[in-house]
């Protein structure tokens, strides 16, 4: 039993040991590695060498996956060259999975030792998260060294024996086993590599390892079909196609297993070393194969996957990149860029709820429209930065960190007021016939209109950070508020005068006063949050 929990353990340090390399990476390069596929997309072979070659840095084809998906759901490339790029990162990492097997023992401890020390010191530099590939690349090798000395007694156990044994003739099963270690690390790296190791122990037959290994590869498939749940159709176009090609090469390949894996065995070559290299043959040969087919791979994939319904992409964020949060940086960028949305659904709240001030009573609903976009893109970026790891942010970064979601916050309960307002008026003016003064109206027009403004600048200092701005949107709060108050001081007198329209709708009309200037301290809150870092810094 003891044994048996040092192999998992080992296996469990495998796939933390590739966790700590993709997220490092990510971190220090993962804009460039942004970059680079998305420069390559033009012509097939370079779209397939980028995927090789950015897999082979992050150590994992789902990391790349995930960045091929990101970019496909926002736009920026078409389905064939992301599903060309997907086919380069099957070959990218099972390319790494020959590196990783070298006799590379002696290297495991200087890069722990060096990447720790590295890292604890300069942890927020890009030297420090280098350092972090480092430890996590040592972790890798230590891991395959301890899973070859855990392997070695349970392969002596009857018990092991005799289940391993019960694989025997069962294709399926084997391949069953293959896609649930991928998916269960999280990695078929991680399972094509301790395949290989079971292998040179003896504890499995070759064939059965052969088809473990092409299971693994399937589950990588499933996995990241799996991570483009809540994407966009041609999200889930793309991780189709590429399950479909894997799909495809298992049925070409499983028929032959047997007869190929006698073959081998004439030349007395390893275990291990023929599990690896038919990993590197297998998917070089399916993948090369299955770039002519790309197109009508795509074209499949379209007829099966029907387009999103437009309700449902308008509400959706377009932005929120989860590949994007091992640097956080660019996720910082992304959720700058997700609240903007939510600022221009607050100014659109805000045209249907004047036209709604002006009798158009179908306003209201597509008011009520907008705040349930409002609330889902308040939803998914208060989650998203949530996942952004606090202690890997610079201070400029942790300052933006904060001003984001205290915007977000800001226009969220805006969308809320907003709402209620436009439900006051439809209810105590429109359904009770009731219609504001004309000084009334005026009044709440040029409000409203400020409002606008107000809003559109604070969207733009938001954006910019400019201080100009910024006091040009203080000084547009005060006078705000004092032309608030005189409209209120001018509405008692006109109740005083015993205005009858004013009579009628004085507790709406001073509601909305008072909302209104609500809305307006909301929207320029964040005038006082880039005034107060100006101050900060000086006085420092």
């Amino acid at each position: 039993m003891l044994t048996l929990l040092h192999l998992l353990s080992s296996v469990a340090l495998l796939v933390w040991g590739t966790h700590i390399v993709r997220t490092g990476i990510m971190r220090v390069y993962g804009s460039d590695l942004r970059r680079v596929l998305s420069a390559s997309m033009q012509k097939k072979g370079q779209a397939f060498i980028a995927g090789i070659g950015v897999t082979a840095l992050v150590q994992s084809s789902n990391a790349t996956a995930l960045l091929v998906i990101s970019f496909v759901s926002q736009g920026l490339i078409s389905l064939s060259p992301g599903l060309v790029m997907l086919l380069g990162a099957d070959v990218g990492t099972a390319l790494m999975a020959r590196v990783l097997t070298f006799d590379l023992s002696w290297l495991s401890p200087v890069l722990i030792l060096f990447g720790v020390i590295t890292f604890l010191s300069q942890r927020k530099s890009r030297i420090g998260q280098m350092g972090r590939v480092g430890i996590g690349l040592g972790l890798i090798i230590l891991a395959l060294q301890l899973i070859v000395a855990s392997a070695e007694p349970i392969t002596q156990a009857s018990a092991v024996q005799v289940v391993f044994s019960s694989l025997a003739g069962d294709v399926i099963l084997a391949l069953l086993i293959g896609a649930l270690f991928a998916m269960i690390s999280y990695s078929s790296l991680a399972a094509v590599l301790l395949t290989a190791t079971l292998a040179a122990t003896g504890l499995v037959p070759l064939y059965i390892a052969l088809c473990i290994v092409i299971g693994s590869n399937l589950g990588s498939g499933f996995l990241a079909l799996m991570s483009s749940r809540g994407q966009g159709a041609i999200s889930r176009r793309l991780v189709l196609g590429s399950l479909l090609f894997k799909i495809i090469g298992c049925l070409l390949v499983v028929p032959w297993i047997g007869s190929l894996s006698e073959w081998i065995k004439q030349f007395s070559f390893r275990a291990d070393e023929v599990v690896i290299y038919f990993h590197v043959l297998y998917n070089l040969i399916r993948c090369l194969l299955m770039l002519p087919l790309v197109e009508p791979m795509a074209r499949l994939t379209t007829r099966v996957i029907s387009d999103d319904s437009s309700a449902t992409a308008e509400l959706a964020p377009r932005y929120l990149d989860t590949t994007a949060l091992d640097t956080p940086s660019l996720a910082l960028s992304n959720t700058v860029r997700e609240t903007l949305r939510l600022g221009d659904a607050i100014g659109q709240m805000l045209l249907r709820f004047n036209d709604v001030m002006k009798g158009d009573s179908q306003q209201k609903r597509e008011v009520n429209h907008l705040e349930d976009k409002v609330d889902m893109l308040f939803g998914a970026i208060k989650l998203y930065l949530s996942r952004i790891q606090q202690d890997t942010l610079s201070e400029e970064d942790s300052r933006r960190w904060a001003e984001i979601i205290d915007t977000a916050v800001n226009l969220e309960q805006a969308g809320n007021i907003i709402e209620r307002m436009t439900s006051d008026v439809a209810a105590k003016s429109l359904n009770a016939r009731r219609s504001f003064s004309v000084e009334g109206a005026e009044e709440l027009q040029t409000q409203y209109e400020r409002l606008i403004k107000n809003l559109d600048l604070s969207m733009s200092v938001f954006l910019t950070g400019d201080l100009d701005n910024a006091k040009r949107l203080r000084r547009a709060k005060h006078r705000f508020r004092l032309l608030g108050q005189r409209y209120s001081h001018a509405h008692v007198d006109r109740l005083h005068q015993q205005n009858i329209q004013s009579m009628e709708t004085s507790s709406l009309h001073m509601g909305l006063l008072a909302d209104m200037t609500r809305l307006n301290s909301l929207f320029c809150s964040v005038a006082y949050y880039m005034l107060e870092i100006d101050e900060n810094e000086r006085m420092d």
